[in-house]
């Protein structure tokens, strides 16, 4: 037996490089701090056996088709006039009811009106965007690949955007008389700045890193252009090219004001003499209406060439 005055001897610690100790020396190590606690259970433990696992609540999406939902917000729009101009809330002489509207388009339809004046206003627009496009295309590639280019050019793209194009009439005017020119030329003028800074702003906006990746793989200047900096800059340039879409059309509507003898702007002249709110409305419809598709073939155009790119499609219903 010990004698009463020896010591117990701890357990030593391993050092380093040496053997771990075995449980029964860490049980009697535990034992001299305290009783022994039970495990603590995991996670995976305290999951009952056999039970499913928790999964994510699926998205909720609505059996309504987004056609639909899309088109609730202009016929909600459309019902509230109608109630307005039923209930004698908005009088005829401020504006004309969604009845007399359709009524005068069926009216104008059948003599032809509409759709000359249509086509004629649609040859403007064609035109001046044609115009404005190819221009605003070689500006924004010379500023957006050469450093001179940008020097010379974007500084004075800056300084002509800050002056309001539709002010530049009476100067339009006064270059190119009264005929369709000065209504084209500011169309094209309308169409130029939206296209350039944003295939400006997407050409200079390349990953840097994917350039010196195609620079690593063999490209060259034109490589890059080619395959690397224009993919890159595509979606800037569908943005601008919606813009500039929309503002052919809103253009054209202060261009058609200036001795127009055709046009949907002729019949809105017409129309502001006689006050005839119906065919001012029609006038103003249908100038959405065909922004409206011109916006719908980008989003369909948009849809074809961006299929490379994941993007944010919402979230929800």
């Amino acid at each position: 037996m010990p004698s009463p005055h020896s010591t117990v001897s701890e357990p030593s610690l391993p050092t380093h490089g040496s053997a771990p100790p075995t449980t029964s020396t860490a049980r009697e190590a535990a034992a001299a701090d305290g009783p022994e606690q039970p495990p603590r259970p995991t996670a995976t433990e305290n999951a009952r056996p056999g039970a499913p696992r928790k999964q994510s609540r699926p998205r909720y999406r609505s059996r309504v088709p987004r056609g639909v939902r899309r088109a609730s917000g202009p016929l909600g729009l459309v019902l509230v006039w109608f109630l307005a101009s039923a209930t004698g809330v908005l009088p005829e002489s401020v504006l004309a009811s969604p009845v007399d509207v359709v009524r005068r388009a069926g009216d104008l339809i059948g003599t032809g009106e509409l759709p000359q004046a249509i086509a004629a206003s649609g040859r403007r627009a064609a035109t001046g965007f044609l115009i404005g496009a190819t221009v605003a295309l070689a500006l924004s590639l010379t500023a957006g690949l050469f450093r001179l280019g940008e020097d010379v050019i974007d500084a004075s793209m800056g300084m002509f955007r800050a002056i309001p194009w539709v002010g530049l009439i009476p100067l339009f005017i006064v270059w190119f008389g009264i005929d369709e020119t000065p209504k084209i030329a500011l169309v094209a003028l309308g169409v130029t700045y939206p296209l350039y800074f944003n295939i400006y702003g997407g050409i200079r906006s390349a990953d840097s890193q994917l350039i010196e990746a195609g620079r690593m793989a063999g490209l060259g200047r034109i490589g890059l252009v080619r395959y690397v900096i224009l993919p890159s800059a595509l979606p800037g340039a569908l943005v601008g090219l919606r813009y500039a879409l929309s503002t052919a059309w809103l253009a054209l509507v202060f261009a058609e004001q200036v001795n127009a003898d055709a046009g949907i702007g002729y019949l809105m002249s017409n129309a502001q003499q006689y006050f005839q709110t119906d065919v001012i409305v029609l006038c103003l419809a249908v100038y959405a209406v065909l922004g409206l598709l011109c916006d719908f073939a980008v989003r369909l155009l948009s849809r074809r060439l961006l299929a490379w790119r994941a993007s944010f499609d919402g979230e929800g219903a």
